[in-house]
């Protein structure tokens, strides 16, 4: 019998919401024998500002992406390999797609807050990712009612 997924990627905001849907991500990696990976998406600097900043940012990005980096890793150790945490700079929609298709991924999940803005995701990125993705998508309900979460 073959396995119904081989490699699962989970898309995270680093919220603590994103133990939870790693940890769901992962029982179906542990069901399926499927290697597992994780990303962060940061968004550009210059994009958050329409790109009209009369400064140097890449100091900044890089402390964002150092930041990213270590937080990603406190999230997946031990239970995703370093070279399977991904944290890449670009629109979380796209850079998710992208990756999934440069590596055969064929369950993308993602956390849906439904309420809030950024917190990737239902709102902007989850639907984003829904739509374009060319494998099946799970949204891991995060942050229900009655619950603090954290930004």
């Amino acid at each position: 019998m073959s396995n119904e997924y081989r490699h699962v990627l989970v898309a995270v905001d680093l919220t603590k919401d994103s133990h939870r849907v790693l940890e769901r991500a992962a029982q179906i990696a542990d069901r399926n024998q499927a290697k597992l990976s994780i990303m962060h998406t940061l968004e550009p600097l210059g994009f958050a500002y329409g790109g009209d900043i009369p400064m140097d940012l890449t100091s900044i990005q890089d402390q964002l992406d150092e930041h990213a980096k270590h937080r990603l890793a406190e999230i997946a150790d031990p239970r995703v390999a370093k070279e399977d945490q991904h944290v890449v700079v670009g629109m979380p929609d796209t850079e998710i797609h992208r990756f999934a298709e440069e590596h055969d991924v064929d369950l993308i999940v993602v956390g849906s807050h439904g309420r809030h803005g950024f917190a990737l995701l239902l709102g902007s990125t989850s639907t984003g990712v829904l739509h374009g993705a060319q494998c099946d998508v799970l949204a891991v309900r995060v942050g229900q009612k009655g619950e603090k979460s954290e930004e």
